[in-house]
């Protein structure tokens, strides 16, 4: 048998194969989205709850029905009443933009001083900042307490802020990003007579705006939701955050579920609209931590 003659199926074959192929992948592609939005409307069950929940009337509060029967606003009404909710907001606000930019500001030092300095047990002391990564913030908060204490910051938004001024994520992340950067554009800006100071705000950081945006995402979030600290330093609600607030619906004669979901979606509320401005944003800050 000639090579024709062998490849005249072949060829007759392929197109077969090819339909095969893209009918298999279709459905295979097919039945990924059905999981993802199956998977998405599991995730977002819980919001739209809490939403429909914060719009039910007092005797409605536990009515199974996926749309209230009737919407009242009464549940933000006792929230605004009940507890300085706008004022625990703001300080949430404030705190997370605070830390954030503080926290960047200090990763940015430290990361080029890692990525572009040798210095002696530079190795050793990166290792150090990676291994205080791995201490959860609740070993520490007791140590903390006791200096805020001594400095007499205890019940005020400073101390909220004070023990995050460094960030070992965010050290972690710029020092990566800055070892990957061309060396090349560095020592160009070093015979034009650019000290460290400048390359790092002129030359490094307008190229690095990416995995800041990233990370100031991370940070801003993580602070947003903290608990603890702002649990245990809080003395009046004037000065605490919003996380504290929703908890104060929660008393051992029962919970209020009506304001507590009105504030939980007050609280709720900006984090929601940052995710739906910065999509993009907030899904690659995930990817390139790699971490949560």
């Amino acid at each position: 048998m000639t090579t024709e003659a062998i490849s005249r199926p072949l060829a007759a074959a392929r197109p077969r194969l090819r339909r095969k192929t893209a009918e298999g992948v279709g459905i295979n592609s097919a039945a990924g989205h059905l999981v993802m939005v199956l998977l998405s409307l599991f995730c977002l069950f819980p919001v739209y709850w809490m939403v429909v929940t914060s719009l039910r009337p007092a005797n409605a509060i536990f009515e199974t029905s996926l749309w209230p029967s009737s919407i009242s606003l009464d549940n933000y009404a006792y929230a605004l009443n009940a507890i300085p909710i706008v004022r625990m907001l703001i300080n949430t606000f404030v705190i997370s933009i605070v830390v954030t930019v503080i926290q960047l500001f200090t990763g940015l030092l430290a990361a080029y001083a890692f990525a572009r300095w040798r210095f002696r047990f530079d190795k050793l002391v990166y290792t150090a900042v990676a291994l205080t990564w791995l201490v959860p913030f609740q070993v520490v908060m007791i140590p903390n307490y006791l200096l805020v204490a001594q400095m007499g910051l205890l019940d005020s938004v400073v101390a909220l802020i004070l023990p995050h001024f460094a960030s070992a994520l965010a050290i972690l992340l710029l020092a990566q990003s800055m070892r990957g950067f061309p060396k090349e554009v560095v020592e160009a800006a070093r015979m034009d007579g650019a000290r460290s100071w400048r390359i790092l705000w002129e030359v490094m950081t307008p190229n690095l705006r990416g995995t800041i945006a990233s990370l100031a995402i991370l940070i801003f979030i993580s602070t947003w939701n903290e608990y603890f600290w702002p649990l245990l330093l809080s003395r009046t609600a004037e000065n605490s955050v919003a996380q504290i607030g929703i908890q104060m619906f929660m008393t051992s004669e029962g919970n209020a579920w009506g304001p507590l979901m009105a504030a939980s979606t007050m609280a709720s509320l900006p984090i929601l609209i940052i995710y739906i401005v910065l999509q993009r944003q907030v899904v690659q800050s995930f990817m390139k931590s790699g971490i949560r």
